[in-house]
């Protein structure tokens, strides 16, 4: 077949042998697994005699389609690679650089939070974009966000995940929008301020949803947690890496109550998120010579940042300077791939776009 693209570097058309001459078929949606997202194809019976006639009108017609398109599906970008290179620089083989947008459309967030190992890792940060990334998103990107952060909210309200950790990223964003919507910040939004003030309105719904989000007590005639054994309660506390956590689940019953205030499940929370360094600069001893270790954590954690602990985190290879999942894999040309990889925390991510 002769080349029929409009542009050289573009990989042509998709064509397919029919009765009566060639179809070409024009693809502009994806099924994203999205009850919302629909697929529309184009589909031009071509012959001979009419293969470029009424071109202009056929353009007109395809980004009618294309507009409808993006309309009405969820998630705007799907990528068969599931990793991106990121280049700050451009050289003899590639020019230009990865920007923040470019990663979060390419890597595929829609889908990672489906996947409870990942899903605290997601909403961290979404809340780190929130606070202090939002205007470094393009266009596309900021609605890719939103629609992202639209399904989160709601796996939150039917599945009840973490309610807790997306009220503190809508109530970052929104205050992240207040300051954007009036005054200054008006030039570094993009779009419409009206789209933006209907933006806000959704983060406040969704906000009133989820502080009237109400938990279905579960009715079980098995054995719940009270029921387990004294020694295996205290083992499924020390599993717990975040104290709010173990604060509120000690607030269900006296035993966890007692449970929670155990001086060796505070010391192990001390040393899992601070370095001996910063026990020597707070620790203060009791009368009985003793630490108080649950109120060395409320110190601690005023003054310092806490070590982040996620199930699933995004992995960068040095080797190869590409970002991925790992479950994903990466076309990797070194000969220990694994020695090369680095996990990538979300504060990592924001750092490896600043310029």
């Amino acid at each position: 077949m002769p080349f029929l693209g409009k542009d050289w570097r573009s990989p042509g058309w998709s064509w397919r042998k029919v009765e009566g001459g060639w179809q070409r078929s024009v693809v502009f949606g994806h099924d994203l697994g999205d009850d919302h997202s629909e697929i529309t194809v184009l589909d031009c019976d071509v012959t001979e005699e009419s293969l470029f006639v009424g071109e202009v009108s056929e353009l007109a017609n395809q980004k009618r389609i294309k507009d409808i398109c993006n309309n009405n599906t969820k998630s705007q970008f799907d990528f068969s690679d599931k990793w991106i290179y990121v280049q700050k620089e451009s050289t003899k083989e590639r020019h230009g650089y990865c920007t923040l947008g470019e990663a979060f459309n390419r890597l595929d967030f829609s889908s990672a939070i489906q996947d409870l190992r990942r899903f605290n890792y997601v909403a961290k940060l979404f809340q780190l974009i929130a606070k202090s990334q939002l205007t470094s998103l393009s266009g596309g990107a900021q609605k890719n966000y939103f629609n992202i952060l639209d399904k989160i909210v709601r796996k939150v309200l039917e599945e009840h995940y973490n309610p807790r950790l997306i009220k503190e990223l809508l109530r970052d964003l929104s205050g992240t929008l207040h300051a954007l919507t009036k005054g200054v910040g008006k030039c570094v939004l993009v779009g419409s301020v009206h789209v933006w003030l209907c933006r806000l309105d959704t983060i406040h719904n969704w906000q009133q949803q989820l502080n009237h989000l109400h938990i279905p007590k579960q009715l079980s005639d098995g054995t719940t947690f009270c029921d387990l054994p004294l020694d295996t309660q205290a083992t499924i506390l020390y599993k717990f890496s975040d104290a709010s956590d173990i604060i509120n689940l000690g607030r269900a019953t006296p035993t966890l109550h007692a449970l929670s205030e155990n001086r060796n499940l505070w010391k192990k929370l001390c040393l899992f998120h601070f370095s001996e360094r910063q026990f020597s600069m707070n620790m203060e001893l009791t009368e009985s010579g003793g630490v108080d270790w649950k109120r060395l954590y409320i110190t601690l954690r005023k003054h310092n940042p806490q070590r982040e602990h996620y199930g699933d985190t995004l992995h960068f290879c040095r080797h190869c300077s590409i970002l991925f999942w790992k479950d994903c894999g990466h076309p990797c040309t070194a000969a220990e791939p694994d020695e090369s990889l680095v996990p990538i925390s979300p504060q990592h991510f924001i750092d490896l776009f600043k310029f």
